[in-house]
């Protein structure tokens, strides 16, 4: 970066750039990104997709731990994207740690535009606590989840007996646990929405089954009965499991994304303070937010000069399209900040 040495870099990073600062940065970027209309043709915007990938730190460091599911030592990145492809949310969190505990958190998301109210994720993005919980608040978990068969379906009541699924149960629910239980989890709810605690830090407490901790209980009963309901529609629906499977493929690809344009030292987050790490996953959130933000204006900006040399542009050819791109992106060479340089209002309308 001409003008511009790595300690003035490091310096503005340590003293101006916080957590908070980087969220409002993300936020701007996806409400301008919100405004083009060719992301609306991949998705309307109220699904989204929570997925972690690996990163590599240092080995001869007290916070990097090894990942049997990934291999290697590092942290993971958690993502939620969005069906219109750019992320909401991020976070770093060590390896070893429930990822459903945090998927939940984007509904904190309020300065952003996009707001979903249904959830895509993979088997590690669920348990029964957190199908609670999302109830609760309004949204819809829609996990993909493996290895069905070794799950518990439950009955509503034991009495009842079905004519071709009974041998899926083996399980009855406790409605009277959840009766009991009801009021003290609508206050968690309400204190969620409220903004005066984290999804995260709520799911963290119950996640355990001390016998003194009767409220876990209660949502692992309300969870049961939301989980079953979605199982059944899940092994019974073809389309609802496309609809899932396309959404967690979108942040999959978000992962590949991301990481190709972490190319600096050699993809090694060398940090070694936790907020620090925090901290890079943003800044690598917020340049792919702007790259993808920047795709999208190119691409509206080629597809109108096609309809005006007489190309029919039509609503399947853009529902096919997609902003990964990385084959215009020079992600090597000088960069020149040039903050007086005018830059042209962009067009964010697409008449088809």
């Amino acid at each position: 970066m001409k003008g511009i040495s790595r300690k003035q870099v490091a310096w503005l990073n340590l003293k101006y750039v916080t957590e908070e600062r980087l969220d409002k940065a993300i936020a701007k970027v996806i409400n301008a990104y919100n405004q083009f209309a060719l992301p609306k043709y991949w998705g309307s915007g109220k699904s989204a997709s929570a997925d972690g990938t690996k990163w590599n730190l240092y080995e001869q460091n007290l916070i990097t731990e090894y990942h049997i599911r990934y291999g290697g030592y590092g942290g993971i990145g958690y993502y939620h994207v969005s069906d219109q492809y750019i992320a909401l949310f991020s976070r770093f969190i060590p390896c070893g740690v429930y990822e459903a505990l945090y998927i939940l958190d984007v509904i904190q998301n309020s300065d952003v535009d996009i707001q979903p109210d249904t959830l895509h994720g993979d088997t590690q993005s669920q348990s029964t606590p957190v199908f609670a919980l999302a109830f609760l608040l309004g949204i819809q978990l829609m996990p993909r989840i493996r290895g069905i068969k070794k799950l518990t379906f439950f009955k509503a009541d034991a009495r009842r007996q079905t004519q071709h699924i009974e041998a899926l149960f083996s399980g009855t629910i406790d409605w009277e646990l959840i009766e009991r239980h009801l009021p003290d989890m609508f206050r968690i709810a309400l204190s969620i929405k409220a903004g005066r605690i984290a999804p995260s830090t709520i799911l963290r407490r119950l996640g355990t089954q001390s016998r003194k901790n009767k409220v876990y209980f209660a949502f692992r009963e309300l969870g049961r009965v939301i989980r079953t309901i979605y199982l059944l529609r899940y092994i019974n629906d073809v389309e609802l499991r496309k609809v899932v499977h396309a959404a967690t493929n979108k942040g999959e690809q978000f992962n590949n994304f991301v990481k190709w344009l972490f190319f600096g030292n050699d993809g090694i987050i060398a940090e070694n303070i936790r907020f620090e790490q925090n901290k890079i996953i943003k800044y690598n959130q917020l340049v792919a937010n702007m790259a993808i933000l920047h795709n999208v204006a190119s691409m509206t900006r080629v597809l109108k000069q096609l309809q005006a040399e007489g190309w029919e542009i039509t609503p399947q050819i853009l529902e096919g399209l997609g902003p990964y791109w990385t084959s215009q992106i020079n992600r090597f060479g000088d960069y020149l900040l040039d903050i007086k340089r005018k830059v042209k209002p962009p067009d964010y309308d697409l008449s088809i």
